[in-house]
């Protein structure tokens, strides 16, 4: 699969606005759901979690974080400004210092330093006080497009997975290991020091490129890493003492993330792929490998309506069983520069039928809310719907079910 299978030309674009692929037509009784606006500004992360302890899940997204329920905006750290956007790239909560309170690891564009933000506790919450900075760890990696944080190698702890829109550079992964007590720094006046670390593993000195997913590509039952470039093949053992073989089978400007799933049910792993950057939304249907053992796949058009689809989404938002995808257009991905970056905003989800290998769109909204780099997908409000939550350059946006 090449590059150029992913290009699509304007006119195509434009001519896919006016009639509609197959895929796209609307099906009655979709979801419905009511956008409520949090801010404006120009943060892209957003992450979902119970921060003050009382229950009801709150959101974190960038400078602020959003009481639930409530969803006033009370401050949390200071982001500097960069070249029309945040220096902030994603935002996780993760305990880092053992004191059951959910705290902030974020990572940024260009600055090489990974911190983590102190959730200060009931009180100061409730005073509207800051979140205290540390340093986690100084990658000395700049040109970061994005991370995941999910569990590689399956012993409960999550990976600090780094992508950058680089080619040719190294892949690492960014472990959270228990820190060793001597290392343990004098904490602070109110603080209380990690006790995590981030220790690096490289995964291979060249392979990389805008795009990142984790997924069980080979079918050999480990999580491998894709990434623009191809993919790296967890091994059998000692994931951490030794590099992944890294595949070569593609050359792209992929979505962050990408989805591997068995959409077929033919036993065998599919990708989900959005062209972060220009018009394509498509999925590669798995059909086997080669005489060489190179996975071929199949390319199939999802959607060619809109532009920017980099942000992903494979979420169950009926509760019926079945996963929707859920995307949309990064609004401003790069400053309103990229094919279509200053048409409208739009966030979709789309029903898959595995019989006849199509997608169905669904309008979640169209003309407000857009998609930066994360999407929220849980039950926010306590009715037992399944909510969504996005923030980006349209603003972030609180989007609870009818």
């Amino acid at each position: 699969m090449t590059k150029k299978h992913f290009k699509i030309h304007v006119l195509a674009a434009l001519a896919a606005s006016v009639i509609l692929h197959h895929s796209n037509v609307q099906s009655a009784d979709p979801i419905q759901f009511v956008p409520q606006l949090l801010t404006v500004d120009a943060n892209e992360g957003i992450a979902a979690g119970d921060v003050d302890g009382d229950g009801k899940l709150d959101l974190v997204a960038g400078r602020q974080w959003y009481k639930g329920g409530q969803w006033a905006a009370r401050p949390l750290r200071n982001i500097e400004d960069w070249n029309g956007y945040v220096q902030s790239n994603g935002d996780y909560l993760f305990d880092v210092n053992g004191d059951g309170r959910l705290d902030v690891i974020a990572g940024s564009f260009l600055p090489t330093e990974i911190h983590w933000y102190e959730n200060p506790g009931e009180e100061a919450l409730r005073l509207g006080k800051q979140w205290s900075q540390h340093l986690l760890v100084d990658t000395g990696n700049q040109a970061n497009e994005g991370q995941i944080m999910e569990d590689l190698d399956g012993d409960g702890r999550p990976e600090w997975i780094v992508n950058s829109w680089k080619k040719d550079v190294p892949m690492f992964i960014w472990r959270l290991v228990d820190k060793a007590p001597s290392d343990s720094a004098k904490p602070a006046k109110d603080s209380k020091p990690a006790v995590v670390e981030m220790v690096g593993h490289e995964l291979g000195k060249r392979g990389n490129g805008h795009g990142l997913a984790i997924g069980d590509l080979n079918g050999d039952g480990r999580k491998d890493v894709l990434v623009g470039q191809g993919w790296y093949e967890q091994p059998a053992s000692d994931p951490w003492g030794q590099p992944w073989a890294f595949h070569a089978d593609w050359d792209l400007h992929s979505s962050l993330p990408m989805i591997v799933v068995d959409l077929d049910h033919d036993g065998d792993s599919d990708v989900i792929i959005g062209n972060g950057h220009a018009y394509g939304l498509y999925w590669w249907e798995n059909t086997g490998a080669d005489d060489d053992g190179k996975i071929q796949f199949s390319e199939h058009e999802i959607d060619t309506s809109y532009s920017q689809p980099h942000t992903l989404c494979w979420a169950d938002l009926n509760k019926d069983g079945q996963n929707e995808l859920i995307a949309g257009k990064r609004y401003y991905a790069h400053n309103g520069k990229d094919p279509g970056g200053n048409e409208m905003p739009c966030l979709y989800y789309y029903t898959w039928d595995p019989k006849s290998k199509q997608f169905t769109r669904h309008t979640i909204d169209e003309g407000h809310v857009g998609c930066g780099l994360q999407i929220v997908v849980t039950d926010l409000d306590g009715d037992d719907d399944v909510d969504l939550a996005v923030a980006g350059k349209s603003g972030t946006y609180l989007l609870l079910a009818k």
